[in-house]
């Protein structure tokens, strides 16, 4: 018997390692080529080479996944611990250590309940990082002379923002198109909200002073480009403000946390961006008659005050009175003060030494002086003139360059006006043509659809005391009316029925029968 059971070991095939583990690859792949896998992710690792590992588990099993560096960065979900997901891919064997694992191509939430898992692990996590923190929320500008839009251009986002704002308060709007749904979503908003705060302050492309970020409504699955990561950390580090606009009123998102303002509906981020310019000039107009109001109201009490204070002064004439007296009191005094003063003067001068011979020489001494002047000033009108013609020749070139300018601009200025009535003749001849026959069809539309054409078909208005008579009776009650055709109108009189005779009653039909 034991010769018998070695012999048959003996001729049993033998596999070497690396056949068995082909084997074993080749049948599991040809048994589960591509499968779809629920469970909840556990361990994951990210290496420096770029590949995700990570592990599928439920309550009995776990299953090691990997993911290529190539395939991880067009993952719609990026995997993360604790979630339930359905990853799709297919299962191989790694032989170098013996065990079976699932190349994943994509990754998607296992329903409703593991978004939310992930959006409130996602929200807590930034949350701790103070990205969510009112300190950080800037205030908005009152009056944005730019606003930077991103979003769907081919949506109707776009054309309710540019709706209220042209309501509202016309500004200029630039937008940044994005895909607001898919995996496109979160680089392309990402990329709006940095681009828009490199953009230089003093470049062709002005810098936005707000930034509204918006989306029309949809389910956790379409909104979810608005939940990434890398949208949140761009919102939250946006120097310019930003007002967050996805979705509808119910509808949260973490960008809505970062961002220093939420608004309900796009409709609502456009309100909240600019204010009414009707109200702002009501304002102004409000704050200039009470500025005119309160300054008349300034100067009358001031006028008040100074006539208060005026009656309280007196009387100006018991101010001058005493200076009145003490001038009478002078000028009796001033007549003999006169006198002699100019007898003291006389008497001065008359105790001087003057001389015929003095006075003689003075005025040759002062002829001389005036001599000397008259010579010296043909000499300085000379100068004078001079230097005023050099002047005058140094003002020249600049008069002239002047007038040079002034005749160029004059000539551009007829240029442009002529150029301008060009235009406005042009605009007239184009925009009248269209207003005139507009204005035909509606008159021909007018006479279509008034009561004087049906009047040419045969009918006729009726035209009472009291406006128009409808019906019958009414006719009947009426003392007088007119009929009006399409060619005029005449008199026309209801006829008065004949008077019907008494109806005999029983007593006198038998009062007959009688005699």
């Amino acid at each position: 018997m034991d010769l018998i059971d070695d012999a048959a070991a003996s001729n049993a095939h033998e596999f070497t390692v690396s056949e068995i583990s082909g084997a074993i690859k080749r049948t599991l792949e040809d048994q589960f080529g591509r499968v779809r896998v629920r469970g909840e992710i556990g361990r994951v690792s990210r290496p420096s080479s770029g590949h995700l590992y990570f592990d599928l588990k439920d309550e009995r099993a776990c299953i090691a996944a990997v993911t290529w560096k190539g395939q991880a960065a067009r993952l719609s979900t990026r995997p993360e611990e604790g979630i339930e997901v359905i990853a799709t891919g297919r299962l191989t064997t790694f032989p170098g250590q013996s065990k079976y694992q699932l190349i994943v191509d994509e990754i998607e939430p296992a329903g409703a309940g593991a978004l939310m898992m992930m959006l409130e692990k996602r929200r807590k996590a930034l949350a701790a990082e103070g990205l969510f923190d009112e300190s950080r929320k800037r205030p908005l500008p009152f009056l944005p002379r730019v606003i930077g839009v991103v979003t769907s251009p081919s949506g109707a986002v776009i054309r309710d923002i540019l709706h209220r704002l042209r309501d509202r308060f016309p500004t200029r709007v630039l937008i940044w198109p994005v895909a607001v749904q898919g995996q496109d979503c979160a680089p392309q908003v990402t990329a709006a909200i940095r681009g828009f705060n490199a953009l230089p302050e003093t470049g062709a492309i002005p810098r936005p002073d707000l930034i509204i970020v918006a989306r029309g409504g949809g389910s956790l699955e379409d909104l979810w480009g608005f939940n990434e990561e890398s949208v949140v950390r761009a919102a939250a580090e946006s120097a310019i403000p930003l007002i967050s606009a996805v979705g509808h009123e119910t509808d949260t998102t973490l960008i809505d946390f970062a961002s220093d303002r939420r608004a309900p509906t796009p409709t609502a981020a456009a309100e909240m961006a600019v204010p009414v310019r009707a109200e702002l000039a009501a304002r102004l107009g409000e704050c200039g008659t009470r500025m005119i109001r309160a300054s008349q109201q300034a100067r009358q009490r001031r006028q008040q005050r100074l006539a208060d204070l005026g009656r309280a002064l007196g009387r100006p004439q018991a101010l001058t009175d005493p200076a009145r007296q003490r001038f009478d009191l002078f000028a009796e005094r001033l007549e003999p003060a006169l006198r002699a003063f100019t007898r003291r003067c006389r008497d001065r001068l008359g105790a001087l030494p003057l001389s015929l011979a003095a006075l003689r020489a003075h005025l040759r001494n002062r002829r001389e002086a005036l001599q000397g002047q008259e010579r010296r000033l043909p000499l300085g009108l000379a100068r004078l003139a001079r230097r005023k013609a050099e002047r005058l020749a140094d003002l020249a070139p600049r008069l002239e360059r002047a007038g040079a300018r002034m005749r160029a601009r004059s000539t551009s200025d007829r240029d442009q006006l002529d150029r301008l009535d060009t235009r406005l003749t042009a605009a007239g001849a184009r925009i009248l043509p269209p207003r005139r026959d507009g204005l035909d069809r509606l008159d021909r539309l007018r006479q279509t659809l008034g009561y004087t054409e049906t009047l040419k078909r045969g009918f006729a208005v009726v035209h009472g005391p009291s406006g128009l008579i409808t019906a019958a009776a009414e006719a009947a009650q009426a003392p007088r009316f007119e009929i009006e055709f399409h060619d005029g109108r005449i008199p026309a009189r209801p006829e008065t029925p004949p008077a019907r005779p008494p109806r005999k009653t029983r007593e006198a039909k038998g009062q007959k029968s009688l005699f």
